[in-house]
């Protein structure tokens, strides 16, 4: 029973990371431009980058399908495993949350795109709503508090979602989930910081950085 629960795991992971691996920005991007994405803009492979050089049409594409894809890889997991309960200490379980990482792991260095990828903004709301709905709604209250100020409703997601660990702690009532929460943020806060550095270059000294993040589209928008 346990060798089974084993290689399920490891097979949703396998399943998951080359899901999450499928480039949507990409391949948005060379049907609609024909060029690279990574060759555009700042390089991201993301729907905001998208939105920013290809069009709004393509970018919601592209960002539908990687929010849907960490929801199916939560999903197909769920199924091959057997969950019926989330936060529990067990083998199911702790390959549950394994997709969830490795989704994200496949969106950020995308065995398709010689490791290279998005920030996973879009793959983590994906299994958040599956996995964490409420802090998940949480986290879209505050970003919407949060736009009346930036004006950047991607700035804005992922500072709200600096909240789900602590949401995480009062709703789900467990450690669990507050520590899989972290890691997701970590890998946002990882990636980041080039773009805090680029923001900073740009702006020229620290006073001027949130305004250079705030500013961030409409700017690319008037330099093009």
């Amino acid at each position: 029973m346990i060798a089974d629960e084993f290689v399920s795991g490891f097979v949703a992971i396998i399943i998951a990371y080359m899901l999450g691996s499928i480039p949507a920005a990409y391949i948005v991007t060379r049907l609609v431009t024909g060029k690279d994405i990574r060759q555009l803009g700042g390089g991201n492979v993301g729907a905001r980058s998208v939105y920013q050089e290809v069009g709004l049409a393509a970018a919601i594409a592209a960002g539908v399908f990687d929010v849907g894809k960490g929801a199916a890889a939560i999903f197909i997991a769920w199924k091959l495993l057997g969950v019926t309960q989330v936060w529990l200490l067990a083998v199911p379980q702790l390959f549950l949350l394994a997709v969830g990482l490795a989704v994200v792991a496949g969106h950020v260095w995308s065995i398709y795109l010689k490791f290279t990828g998005g920030n996973g903004l879009s793959p983590i709301i994906g299994v958040l709503a599956v996995l964490m709905t409420r802090e998940l709604l949480l986290a879209f209250a505050l970003t919407l508090l949060l736009i009346f100020f930036t004006r950047n409703p991607v700035l804005s997601m992922s500072i709200s979602l600096l909240s789900v660990p602590l949401s995480a702690w009062f709703v789900e009532q467990s450690w669990l989930p507050a520590v899989f929460s972290i890691v997701l943020v970590l890998i946002l806060v990882l990636h980041f910081i080039p773009t805090a550095r680029a923001a900073l270059a740009q702006a020229g000294s620290k006073e001027n950085l949130f305004a250079e993040l705030v500013r961030g589209n409409k700017a690319k928008k008037e330099k093009r």
